[in-house]
C-alpha cells in the first residue's frame, strides 16, 4: 500500500472500509508532513491539530462501527481562507480582518463537508480577499510552488493548490472569481473545477458578485467528483443556487468522448501572448481527443476581448468592499488591492450597468455557440508559473494580469463550468494546464471529459522534488 500522503481520497476511503488504514493514522501522518515541510511553501495559514485529530477520532469510530457518514468520511480536506469555518478565524489574507470573530458559522461547502464527516486539516493561504492570480498577502507573506519554490503556485487558491501538490492533503476547497481555482491548478499540476454558477451554494455572497464560484480541487478528477457529490447539496442561504438534482458526479466518469464535439481555441480570438510550450502541449491535448473519436474543430468562440467588461465588474466589487474604509485601515491593505479599490469606487453607475449589459450579451452569445459544441478546450493560462512577488510576468500596468489569464475570466462572465487539468510540463519543468469548458450546468460532462483526458495522458502521479 502507498504511504497515506500519496493516496487519493478514493483510495483512502477504500482503505478505511477494509480497515487497512484509519482516519487517525492518516491525519497524524499528514499533520506531521505539514509540520516538517510546509515552511518551504507556506500553504497553510491555520493549523489546529487537536481539533483536527478529534474529527479524525470521531470518523474512526464511525468506520469501526460500519456507519460512515459518506465515502469522504475521515478524508482530510484543506479549506481556503476565504470560506467561513466554524471555530476557526477566516482572515481572508488581510490585516484588516479582526481575528476575534465571532467565527460561529460554516460556509455552505464547509457545512456539507462537515456533514459528510471529513477531517479539516487546516486553512490555506490566499492573496488579500482573493484579489489576484498569485498568492501572497500582508497577513501571511509569500506562498511558493512546490514544483519550483522560486515560483508562485498561482492564485487566489494558491495555498490550496500548493497543499495538494506537496501531498499535504488529497482534497481542498477553492474559490474562483476570474480563474482562482484553474490558475493555481495549472501552475501546480493539480486538478480544479469551477462549477456552473449556482451549482455549488455559496454564503456569504462574494462582494465581486456573480462572477464568483466555489469548487473542488484535488490531484485526480475522481476525487473532485466525489467532492462535488457533497458540496452541491442545497443550502437556503444562497438565493442564487440552482435546485439540487442528486447527480452522482463520479458515476459518469467513464463516458466515452467518441462523437463529442470540441471547439479548440488556442487564443480565444484575442489572446496576444501565449508561451510556445503552452500552445504546443495544448495542441497535443486536442489531438488526444481526436484520437478518442471526438470531432475537434479549430474555432474561436469570442469575437472580441471581454477584459473591459470583467475589469469594470471586478474593480467595482473591490471598490464596494474596501473603497470606504478609513485611512488607517486602507494603509494596511496590499497596495495593489488598495489601488484597485480606489479606482473601483470611482466607477459610475452608468458604466457598471453598461458592463452588466455587455456581459449579458456575451453570455447569450456563448449559450448559442455551445448549441453546436459540447466542450471548448483552451490553455488554462498563457504562461507557466512565474516568480513569487510578481503580479504578472508581463509589464505591470495594472491590467497586465488579465493578459496572462485571458482564458479563465471570460468563463466567469458566462458562468459556464470550466476545469483545468495538467497536460504536461514545459521545457523548464513547470506544469501546463489544459482548460475544458462545458455547456452551462453540464458539470458532469466536464468531469467526464477531464477523466477521459486523464486516462489518456496521466500526470497526477508525478511529484515535485523534495515532496
Amino acid at each position: 500500500m502507498s504511504e497515506p500522503h500519496e493516496m487519493t481520497a478514493a483510495e483512502l476511503s477504500a482503505a478505511y472500509k477494509t480497515k487497512d488504514l484509519s482516519p487517525v493514522e492518516v491525519t497524524e501522518a499528514l499533520l506531521g508532513r505539514i509540520e516538517a515541510l510546509d515552511a518551504q511553501v507556506n500553504a497553510f495559514c491555520h493549523i489546529d491539530a487537536p481539533t483536527t485529530l478529534s474529527q479524525a477520532e470521531a470518523s474512526e469510530e464511525r468506520w469501526m462501527a460500519g456507519a460512515p457518514l459518506s465515502p469522504l468520511d475521515g478524508v482530510p480536506v484543506a479549506v481556503k481562507d476565504l470560506l467561513l469555518t466554524k471555530g476557526w478565524a477566516t482572515r481572508r489574507g488581510s490585516l484588516t480582518v479582526d481575528p476575534k470573530g465571532p467565527w460561529d458559522e460554516d460556509a455552505p461547502t464547509v457545512a456539507r463537508l462537515r456533514e459528510a464527516g471529513v477531517v479539516f486539516i487546516g486553512k490555506t493561504t490566499t492573496p488579500e480577499f482573493g484579489w489576484k492570480g498569485s498568492t501572497d498577502s500582508p497577513l501571511t507573506g509569500i506562498t511558493r510552488n512546490p514544483w519550483n519554490k522560486a515560483k508562485t503556485p498561482g492564485g487566489s487558491s494558491g495555498g490550496s493548490s500548493a497543499a495538494l501538490a506537496a501531498r499535504f492533503c488529497p482534497l481542498a476547497l477553492g474559490t474562483d472569481g476570474g480563474g482562482s481555482i484553474r490558475i493555481p491548478a495549472s501552475f501546480t499540476a493539480t486538478y480544479g473545477l469551477k462549477p456552473s454558477f449556482g451549482r455549488v451554494p455559496a454564503y456569504p455572497l462574494s462582494p465581486f458578485g456573480t462572477v464568483a464560484h466555489v469548487g473542488p480541487m484535488s490531484r485526480t478528477v475522481r476525487d473532485s467528483a466525489l467532492m462535488m457529490n457533497a458540496i452541491t447539496r442545497p443550502d437556503a442561504r444562497d438565493w442564487f443556487s440552482v435546485p439540487y438534482d442528486g447527480t452522482d458526479y463520479a458515476a459518469g466518469l467513464g463516458e466515452r468522448m467518441k462523437g463529442k464535439r470540441f471547439a479548440y481555441s488556442p487564443r480565444l480570438g484575442y489572446a496576444k501572448k501565449v508561451l510556445p510550450d503552452v500552445e504546443a502541449l495544448v495542441a497535443a491535448a486536442a489531438k488526444r481527443f481526436e484520437a478518442m473519436g471526438a470531432h475537434v474543430e479549430l474555432i474561436d468562440p469570442f469575437t472580441g476581448d471581454p477584459s473591459e467588461i470583467f475589469q469594470t465588474l471586478w474593480w467595482a466589487g473591490a471598490g464596494y468592499l474596501l473603497g470606504d474604509l478609513p485611512e488607517e485601515r486602507k494603509a494596511r491593505l496590499d497596495p495593489g488591492l488598495r489601488k484597485m479599490a480606489e479606482e473601483g469606487a470611482k466607477i459610475s453607475t452608468k458604466k457598471y450597468l453598461a458592463a452588466t449589459a455587455a456581459r449579458g450579451a456575451l453570455g447569450s452569445m456563448l449559450r448559442q455557440f455551445m448549441e453546436r459544441y459540447d466542450f471548448i478546450v483552451t490553455p488554462t493560462t498563457a504562461t507557466t508559473a512565474f516568480d513569487v512577488g510578481q503580479l504578472s510576468p508581463l509589464e505591470d500596468d495594472g491590467r497586465a494580469w488579465m493578459q496572462w489569464t485571458p482564458f479563465s475570466f471570460p468563463f466567469n462572465l458566462t458562468q459556464q463550468p470550466a476545469a483545468s487539468i495538467n497536460c504536461g510540463f514545459s521545457s523548464d519543468g513547470l506544469p501546463v494546464g489544459l482548460q475544458i469548458v462545458g455547456k452551462m450546468f453540464d458539470d458532469a460532462g466536464v468531469l467526464a471529459a477531464c477523466a477521459a483526458y486523464e486516462a489518456a495522458d496521466p500526470h497526477f502521479h508525478k511529484v515535485p522534488d523534495g515532496f
